[in-house]
């Protein structure tokens, strides 16, 4: 099952994370990796594409697994990874099903769509971000053709093959080359504050005082240096902030001197929501989360076996609530669309876009130490392709 080409597929789909990883970045490595992926797609078998594509699973996302600890649930790492292998194993395992070259053609691409139990951070277009072709999906798609294409007359038509090959492959270098847009940096001066705070300790009430402290000094010290806007990681506050009168207060009178963006709870009427939020010259606005992370703050079943997941595995927790659609913040005249963690991205939270420019706060400490948060950076490059739009992500990791 697991052959060197097998083997090869699935390094060549994943290196580009690693090498993002290690700050290692060489335009034509990691296109030579792409384009030799993309051959071995349609070459392998059926079974030798379900270990590619079990690999993938552990490579792209064996941090999923990791996660677990945090819930004191270490038993259902291993579970976790391997469940996660298996069904991108399959997914994968359905390429070598297709035996016609078009419905193969249709197939890889379709799979860029499939998110399973709502997940979507598996874009097989994805290792293009570093390399010289862009990721748009008309782009992918010709990719995807003309390898195909190429993989089947190579034999035939060997040196016209590869000469037709490489000058689609130049102008499609091309076309993402005039396709990039510049977007200029808002007029203000922007203080991101990246924490590093322990997910193990964060929540523990007797490190809740130093925290609060952390964050509000480092307010103060951005008003010192005349900064027009500071932005602090998502839940940087752990807490349910509007049921605390004092903090509220304060951050409202520091809002007059410097706009603040952050992240914590909120609690109504016994509903709880991850929200973002913004105090500016002594005005407060909330915006709660849109998009909920898959089984980390909503489980994507049914209510009943919703309830039994819970109660099972989370002590009874419930799920997030979330908001309807998307909030933009105006800060000093300037459009900011907010979005928490997961959801940048997504495509729910560009819909209806008014700005360029995205405000994105992480907690990625669930999932630290490990390439979670380079993966997270990848693909928010790629929405920030997709949609032109600048995004500004301040994490804690």
């Amino acid at each position: 099952m697991f052959t060197y080409k097998s083997i090869l597929l699935s390094i060549f789909l994943s290196s580009f994370i690693y090498l993002e990883y290690f700050n290692i970045s060489i335009k034509a490595v990691d296109t030579f990796f792409i384009l030799s992926s993309f051959i071995l797609l349609f070459q392998l078998s059926k079974k030798e594409l379900f270990s590619s594509g079990f690999l993938i699973g552990i490579l792209w996302f064996w941090w999923i697994g990791y996660s677990f600890i945090h819930y004191q649930l270490s038993y259902l790492v291993p579970i976790v990874i391997v469940s996660i292998a298996t069904i991108y194993g399959l997914i994968f395992y359905f390429i070598g099903y297709f035996k016609n070259i078009y419905l193969k053609i249709f197939y890889i691409f379709s799979i860029s769509f499939i998110e399973p139990f709502q997940f979507n951070w598996f874009k097989i277009e994805l290792p293009l971000i570093n390399s010289y072709l862009g990721t748009s999906k008309i782009e992918f798609l010709i990719l995807l053709i003309i390898t195909a294409l190429f993989v089947k007359y190579k034999d035939i038509y060997t040196k016209l093959s590869i000469s037709c090959y490489m000058l689609i492959i130049i102008a499609l270098y091309f076309y993402n080359l005039s396709s990039q847009v510049i977007i200029n940096k808002p007029n203000l001066k922007i203080y991101e504050y990246q924490t590093s705070i322990n997910q193990d300790i964060k929540w523990d009430k007797k490190y809740q005082k130093e925290i609060i402290n952390d964050n509000l000094n480092a307010i103060k010290n951005a008003i010192e240096m005349k900064y027009d806007l500071i932005i602090l990681p998502e839940t940087v506050f752990p807490l349910i902030l509007n049921h605390q009168e004092n903090i509220m207060n304060e951050l409202l009178n520091y809002s007059n001197k410097i706009s603040i963006v952050l992240g914590s709870l909120y609690e109504e009427n016994g509903k709880y929501y991850n929200s973002t939020y913004l105090f500016n010259n002594n005005y407060m606005k909330v915006a709660h989360k849109v998009v909920l992370v898959p089984f980390g703050e909503a489980v994507p079943f049914p209510q009943k076996i919703r309830d039994w997941v819970n109660n099972t595995f989370y002590n009874g927790a419930q799920d997030y609530m979330t908001a309807s659609k998307p909030t933009t913040f105006n800060i000093n005249g300037i459009k900011f669309r907010n979005a928490i963690c997961y959801e940048a991205t997504t495509d729910d939270i560009y819909t209806n876009l008014d700005t360029n420019y995205v405000i994105a706060i992480s907690n990625n400490a669930w999932f630290t130490p490990s390439h979670q948060p380079t993966l997270q950076k990848l693909l928010m490059k790629y929405y920030s392709n997709k949609y032109n739009v600048l995004i500004f992500n301040v994490m804690n990791k």
